[in-house]
């Protein structure tokens, strides 16, 4: 079996129903950023996205799965690829690559992308309310946020100067994340460092250099990349001691410390919706992209007191979730 057809056997679609003459089901085409195997609660919170709005996977619709893995410049070719599927709509997981080459890919067949960070200032939307076009789908703010997520580990390291900020320079919202990052900073009177990594290795490298840098605490940035490394940046910031703030309550269920943002699996969740009014016959450009309501405040306690830290009680009292 070639690696492709494994990875879309994984994502839980074989190719053949999709070239089947036959199968009149419409297709969907779910273009993922990340790998099959640490997107499996997403891509279940799409599905029943779908299953709410009357779309089941094998009754009356296809899903056919493509993984990018990390790899953004295999996302040009991917989309491409399910394109030639002629399929009804275009899902794209995993924040802003693939959204934007599945723009690059068509400006006809329905698109909905799901926890991009800012659709406007991408260039994906012109507007969230009026988004026009063949695009829309669920926005997250993490650049936004980043700001809030500073703020926080100011309070539970308030000794804390010098902060790291962690980009992947080859994801296209990373520039925007870091500037208004800087912004934040500043103006709580912090020196931050940006921090690139875009590899296994490369976090290696960036961990062991923090003491040097005198680094004392860093911001995770929203990065489909690093969702998929969430268990490594946890390992290293305890090998390192070093306080950690994320975007996703995931990371703190992995064992990093503190994630402020929105829900990953709401996002998923509505976005399976979407394509669900998509393929009955709603225009995407008369769909607003969706804003989030609610922003998710995680803490684990257990990795707190292993780094000497004493979470306060007004930030516990904020707190949407602790994990002892």
């Amino acid at each position: 079996m070639q690696r492709r057809e494994f990875i879309t056997l994984l994502g839980g679609a074989a190719v053949w129903p999709v070239v089947a003459p036959a199968q009149q089901m419409p297709v969907i085409g779910f273009l993922g950023s990340r790998s099959p195997s640490e997107s499996a609660y997403v891509v279940r919170a799409f599905r029943g996205g779908l299953a709410e709005a009357g779309f089941t996977e094998g009754q009356n619709c296809i899903i056919a799965f493509r993984w990018a893995e990390g790899r953004y410049d295999q996302l040009p070719a991917l989309a491409a690829e399910l394109l030639d599927m002629r399929a009804a709509v275009l899902f794209t997981a995993g924040g802003s690559p693939p959204a934007l080459a599945a723009k690059a890919a068509t400006a006809t067949t329905p698109i909905v992308f799901s926890a991009v960070s800012d659709p406007v200032r991408l260039g994906l939307v012109p507007s969230l309310n009026r988004p026009g076009g063949n695009i829309t789908g669920m926005a997250a703010f993490n650049v936004a946020l980043g700001g809030k997520r500073l703020e926080l580990l100011r309070e539970l390291v308030p000794a804390a100067r010098v902060i790291g900020y962690v980009v992947n320079p080859s994801s296209p919202s990373s520039e925007a994340e870091a500037l208004d990052a800087q912004d934040a900073a500043r103006a709580l009177g912090l020196t931050l460092h940006v921090l690139n990594a875009s590899t296994e290795r490369e976090l290696d490298v960036l961990f062991a250099s923090l003491p040097r840098q005198q680094i004392a605490a860093l911001v995770v940035s929203g990065e489909p990349y690093f969702d998929s490394q969430r268990e490594r940046f946890a390992s290293l910031a305890a090998r390192y001691a070093v306080p950690a703030s994320y975007v996703w309550r995931e990371y703190v269920v992995a064992g990093g410390l503190i994630s402020y943002g929105t829900s990953l699996i709401e996002s998923y969740r509505q976005a399976g919706i979407y394509v669900s009014r998509i393929l009955r016959g709603e225009k995407p450009a008369e769909l607003p992209v969706m804003q989030p309501t609610k922003f998710h405040l995680a803490v684990n306690l257990k990795t707190a007191k292993a780094l000497g830290l004493t979470v306060p009680d007004t930030l516990l009292a904020r707190a949407d979730e602790v994990i002892e």
